[in-house]
């Protein structure tokens, strides 16, 4: 099969949707001044090592870009298994200034290096500055993109010294309403890793 995405599938799911998969969900956690958001997004992803530099971008003008417009600054609060179900529930479209943390029953701590709330029980978190908001194409598009200031690790995801997934099964996005847990994790060096 083969298609043009501007003249239509004829499928009854949209197929891009699922292609560029598993993709790492971004639980992006802002503040403004009508209070904190919580919020999935799986277009993210780490984009730079030095500075380290994460992107996420936002299909629709939402609460979240709203409030980092405002600030300056968000968090990237990478989502375990166990989360699953607490981090749907910050999906749903909720009257503005709705404190999703609370409506799901999400602990909530403070950030370090930027005004900004994390999930308090997050394998990790990364606090970023905003560097850009670019403009995409189509109906209200938005690639964000941040400098991480500061990061968090959960203790129990140290293992002899490296930031270990295996020890919280990150969770990712497949498309449509699926979902991918991560159970399996092995080392595989590259040609110049090698003696």
């Amino acid at each position: 099969m083969f298609y043009r995405p501007r003249d239509g599938h004829g499928l009854p799911h949209n197929p891009f949707n699922a292609i560029v998969t598993p993709r790492p969900i971004g639980w992006i956690s802002t503040t403004g001044p009508l209070g904190d958001n919580l919020a999935p997004y799986s277009f993210f992803n780490a984009v730079a090592y030095v500075p380290p530099q994460v992107m996420f971008a936002s299909t629709g003008a939402k609460d979240s870009l709203a409030n980092l417009q405002d600030t300056g600054v968000f968090a990237v609060n990478i989502v375990a298994a166990a989360q699953l179900d607490r981090m749907s529930q910050t999906s749903a479209a909720l009257p503005r200034g709705t404190d999703e943390f609370t409506a799901a029953g999400v602990g909530k701590a403070p950030c370090l290096s930027i005004d900004c709330p994390r999930v308090a029980d997050a394998p990790a978190t990364l606090e970023c500055k905003v560097t850009q908001i670019v403009t995409l194409e189509g109906r209200d598009n938005f690639l964000i993109l941040g400098e991480v200031t500061g990061i968090h690790l959960r203790d129990d995801c140290l293992v002899n010294g490296r930031f270990d997934p295996a020890r919280y099964h990150p969770l990712a996005r497949m498309g449509y309403r699926d979902y991918a847990v991560v159970r399996e994790v092995f080392e595989h060096l590259r040609p110049d890793d090698r003696p």
